[in-house]
């Protein structure tokens, strides 16, 4: 089998293709850079995401695509028309290489969503599949146009499309608030976190790799879009917590109302940020596991020891 796989060069991707080529399948890689470390016969190094790339050299002989490249969350928005910017990659950019997937013949497509176009928060139970969609961003609402746009193009050419949806991704490798986190608790920055009774769903990049993979393989996942995590959602200060024992340091949590963290977050213009350390947001991932007999291979705790390993290693390397 011969995937190719977008975005290679990220966080998900860094970790997707060597376990791929490890079961023996042969990748092509799809980035936006030509990395010097990577052999030049595995690298198709395309243009930027839009409506507008030529997929066609890439795709030759591709049994199925793994689309993992997207429009993240841009801390600093700088666009005058952000949502217009994700559409533009994240939908039209989707479209055009489903679209010129189909017509070289790929058989399959798994689209790497997010948990985000179900919602941003649950309160009484965990999303699953079922649930109607409510996208509260740019990001979530182009991931699940995008969603429909390959639905739609399945429908008219046969090609099989898989759609998983995972909360936060941690791991080796790690940016954005996981890694802020991290920064702050291996300082020992007092954190005002210990009052607040949240639950969230997570998943280690390890987990998310292996359930990739077995989407790409299991011929009953066609069609079919699928919630993934760890399986043990956890509060912010247990995750606090987990990440002081990682890395060998005390874990500094202080008590403080949640509702002055969210007045003071407002004031300061970070009340979203605020509303993510506080409120919960938990998937049911037991369709994944009924359907496709996919069982995480690593516990929570083992993926924060391994991503603290990471970033000890990180900072020695760095002082070094």
């Amino acid at each position: 089998m011969k995937i190719l796989v977008t975005g290679a060069g990220g966080f998900v991707g860094s970790a997707l293709c060597p376990a791929l080529e490890k079961l023996g399948r042969s990748v092509r890689r799809a980035m936006r850079s030509f990395p010097t470390t990577a052999p030049r016969e595995a690298v198709f190094t395309a243009c930027e995401l839009s409506g507008e790339t030529q997929w066609a050299p890439a795709l030759e002989g591709v049994d199925c695509v793994v689309h993992l490249a997207a429009r993240t969350h841009v801390l600093r928005e700088t666009k005058s028309d952000a949502l217009a910017e994700y559409r533009r990659v994240n939908v039209e950019g989707t479209r055009r290489l489903a679209v010129q997937a189909a017509t070289a013949g790929v058989r399959r497509l798994v689209f790497l969503s997010s948990v985000k176009v179900n919602g941003e928060r649950t309160t009484a139970r965990s999303y699953t599949e079922d649930d109607a969609p409510h996208p509260e961003d740019a990001y979530g609402t182009t991931k699940w146009e995008a969603e429909q746009v390959l639905h739609g193009i399945a429908q008219k050419s046969g090609l099989e499309v898989i759609v998983l949806r995972p909360p936060l991704v941690y791991g080796p490798g790690v940016k954005g608030n996981f890694l802020r986190l991290m920064n702050l608790v291996a300082r020992g920055v007092p954190l005002p976190l210990a009052s607040i009774r949240n639950r969230r769903s997570l998943v280690y990049v390890g987990n998310l790799v292996d359930a990739i993979v077995r989407a790409v393989e299991a011929p009953q996942a066609a069609g079919q879009t699928y919630l993934v995590s760890d399986g043990e959602d956890v509060s912010t200060p247990d995750l606090v917590r987990a990440i002081a024992q990682a890395l060998a340091v005390r874990p500094r949590l202080l008590p403080c109302p949640v509702a002055l963290l969210h007045a003071g977050a407002a004031l300061l213009g970070r009340g979203g940020e605020a509303a993510r350390l506080t409120g919960s947001l938990q998937v049911d991932s037991t369709k994944i596991r009924r359907e496709l007999g996919w069982e995480p291979a690593h516990t929570f705790e083992e993926g924060v020891r391994a991503t603290a390993e990471w970033y000890r290693n990180q900072v020695a390397a760095a002082v070094g």
